[in-house]
């Protein structure tokens, strides 16, 4: 299968359209301390989290976006230092639109 048409098939099966942003944010694993990181494209239902921590399919991680609590996510996939994250509970449409705010004015880039 081309990877033009795999990324297709990924796209059909994303719950929620995803916009691009490059936000700084704080993850962490269950137990653990906080870790830098950042996210490259977020939606109400996940993200894409570029991050040095070693992550895996099915593990749990807390995440942290700017200005708001953490929040319990779930790895769907991990290629080299890019994961797939889904929230545990969907973001609200205000707080996804925010976060977009803050990636367009490059206040946490």
């Amino acid at each position: 299968m081309s990877a033009e048409r795999q990324t297709d098939l990924d796209r059909k099966a994303r719950l929620a359209e995803r916009s691009y942003v490059q936000i700084s944010v704080r993850v962490r694993r269950p137990g653990e301390t906080w870790f830098n990181s950042r996210i490259a494209d977020v939606s109400v239902t996940g993200f894409r989290l570029q991050s040095f921590m070693k992550l895996t399919s099915g593990s749990e991680l807390w995440v942290m976006l700017p200005g708001f609590e953490g929040r319990r996510a779930r790895v769907l996939w991990s290629r080299a230092h890019e994961a797939g994250c889904a929230f545990e509970r969907p973001l609200h449409p205000a707080i996804l639109d925010h976060i977009i705010k803050l990636s367009s004015g490059s206040a946490f880039v």
